[in-house]
């Protein structure tokens, strides 16, 4: 049976039709929320769990003008990264619970990477983000990634190229003050 006629079935309440979708489908949406969570994998089936509830509450609304599968995929991206933005809000919130007497371990130069890494991909403007990710991470076609945020090809080719960019001068040795008055990137006009 193939995704079209699941889905009408779905639509129509069936149990069975909805399971048989996330059967086939579930390892591609952990995929994709677990490279947007990193090395939470607790993090990544919670959004993945989210992507679900959300798709299965938006079927009706599917109207088939792009594959299921890329509708699906946007919709995990989107539940992963409202995540991010609600995680990151709630952490500037919390104050460190650390006394003056606690050491840590210098970290391994790989964990160090890492954070760099992590700190430079949260500078970048959301659009910027999404497009390095779906290209550089996901391996989608600039069409792909144009279908799944409803912009042209172009865009997402110049946002690639402004994003890996950012991330040379993000990551490359510089004063800390310097990257500070770095000039903001103008932002990929998408509502996704």
């Amino acid at each position: 049976m193939d995704d079209n006629h699941l889905i009408q079935q779905a639509r129509q309440g069936d149990g069975g039709a909805v399971r048989e979708l996330y059967q086939r489908h579930a390892g591609r949406v952990y995929a994709v929320v677990k490279r947007l969570a990193g090395h939470d994998d607790a993090l990544a089936e919670d959004w993945a769990q989210e992507a679900w509830v959300r798709a299965i509450r938006a079927l009706p609304t599917f109207r088939g003008d792009s594959r299921f599968t890329t509708w699906l995929h946007r919709i995990a991206v989107n539940s992963a990264l409202h995540g991010r933005r609600s995680r990151q809000r709630k952490a500037g919130r919390e104050a460190p619970m650390l006394d003056d007497s606690f050491s840590v371990r210098p970290a391994a130069e790989h964990t160090v990477l890492r954070m760099k890494l992590d700190r430079a991909m949260e500078r970048l403007p959301e659009g910027m983000r999404k497009v390095l990710v779906l290209h550089d991470v996901e391996g989608y076609t600039h069409e792909e990634i144009g279908q799944m945020l409803g912009v042209n090809p172009g865009t997402c080719k110049s946002q690639l190229f402004k994003a890996r960019a950012r991330m040379r001068r993000l990551l490359s040795p510089q004063p800390a003050e310097d990257a500070a008055d770095e000039p903001a990137e103008k932002e990929m006009a998408c509502s996704i």
